[in-house]
C-alpha cells in the first residue's frame, strides 16, 4: 500500500511539472533553456554576484540605471524566474547562477570572494532571512557553512569555486574575477569583462572612462543601500525578509578580521587554505607565522 501510495505522489509530482511546462510557468533553474550566445555570471551565494550585476547593468544600460525593481529584467537570476520569460530576453542574454559547474553553460564570468568574508555575509544573510536567530553564534554558523548546509543545492564553497576553476581554468570563454580586485580597482575589472564580452560577440558597449565611472558610482555600497530601502518590497531576495537588516552590508573586503574569532578563522583556513592561497588570499596563520619569525630575527 505504501509503496502505492509513493508511485501516485511521483505521478501527481511529474503531471505537475509537465504543467508547469506546458502553461509556461517553470521556473528555470537547472531546467533552463541555454541558448549558445548566453553569458552566465555565476558565483557562490554571497560573493559580489548582485552588485556585479549593478556594475555591468549600469555599463551596458547607461540610459536607464538599474536598481532592485528592474535588475530581473536586465540580469536576471535563473532561480526566480520562468524560462518562458527568460527564453523572451533580447539576446545574446546575461543570467545569474550559482551553480557548480554546468558543462552546458558556454561563456562563464565566475566571480570569488575570500571565504572568511562569504561566511561572514552567509550569516548575516541568513539571520535577515530569518533562518538563524539573531542570538545564534556565528562561530556555530561557520561548520555549518564549511560543509555546505545551508544550500546543499550549490555545494560548499570549495565544491563550488573548484568545480569552475579547474574544469574551465583555461577556456577561452571563462573569466576568473576576484571580488577584492573588484573593490580595489573597479574601473580595471570591468574594462576586462568589457573586453570578454566583446570575445564573446556581445554587443557594443561604452566603456569610455566617463561609462565607467557612471556605472561604478551607480552601483555604490551607498546607492545601493538606499534603492534597497525603497525597493525592499518589489525584490524577489527582500521581499518578505527582515527590514531592520540589510541585504547590502558593508559590501567591503576582509571585514572577517573584526567579525570572526581566531577558532572560526582556523578552521576555514584549515578546510580550504591550499585553495585560498592558490586564489591570492593571505592565510592568518602564514601571516602570524610570518610575524613570529620576524620578531625573533630583531635584536633585543
Amino acid at each position: 500500500m505504501q509503496s502505492r501510495h509513493s508511485s501516485l505522489q511521483r505521478l501527481c509530482a511529474a503531471l505537475a511539472q509537465a504543467g508547469r511546462v506546458l502553461t509556461g510557468r517553470q521556473i528555470a533553474g537547472r531546467g533552463l533553456t541555454v541558448f549558445p550566445d548566453d553569458i552566465f555570471l555565476v558565483s557562490y551565494p554571497r560573493s559580489g554576484n548582485t552588485w556585479t550585476r549593478f556594475l555591468l547593468g549600469n555599463l551596458i544600460n547607461q540610459s536607464d540605471p538599474v536598481r532592485f525593481s528592474n535588475v530581473e529584467s536586465r540580469i536576471p537570476e535563473i532561480y526566480f524566474n520562468r524560462d518562458r520569460f527568460l527564453r523572451q530576453l533580447q539576446r545574446p542574454r546575461m543570467l545569474k547562477s550559482h551553480e557548480s559547474f554546468q558543462p552546458e553553460y558556454p561563456r562563464v564570468i565566475y566571480i570569488v570572494r575570500d571565504p572568511r568574508d562569504v561566511a561572514v555575509s552567509f550569516y548575516h544573510h541568513n539571520v535577515k532571512a530569518r533562518n538563524i536567530s539573531d542570538d545564534y553564534p556565528i562561530a556555530s554558523f561557520v561548520p555549518r557553512f564549511i560543509a555546505g548546509e545551508l544550500d546543499r543545492k550549490f555545494g560548499s564553497w570549495r565544491d563550488n569555486v573548484l568545480s569552475w576553476t579547474v574544469l574551465r581554468k583555461d577556456d577561452p570563454g571563462f573569466l576568473l574575477l576576484r571580488y577584492e580586485d573588484m573593490k580595489r580597482d573597479p574601473v580595471v575589472s570591468l574594462t576586462s569583462v568589457v573586453d570578454f564580452l566583446e570575445r564573446c560577440s556581445f554587443r557594443k558597449i561604452d566603456s569610455s572612462a566617463a561609462a565607467l565611472q557612471r556605472a561604478i558610482e551607480l552601483s555604490s555600497a551607498e546607492r545601493m543601500r538606499t534603492l534597497e530601502k525603497q525597493d525592499a518590497g518589489l525584490w524577489v531576495l527582500t521581499k518578505g525578509t527582515r527590514s531592520d537588516k540589510p541585504f547590502v552590508r558593508s559590501a567591503t573586503a576582509g571585514g572577517w578580521k573584526s567579525q570572526l574569532d581566531r577558532e572560526s578563522v582556523a578552521a576555514i583556513e584549515s578546510a580550504w587554505g591550499d585553495l585560498m592561497q592558490s586564489l591570492g588570499y593571505e592565510l592568518a596563520s602564514t601571516a602570524a607565522a610570518a610575524d613570529t619569525v620576524s620578531q625573533r630575527g630583531l635584536p633585543s
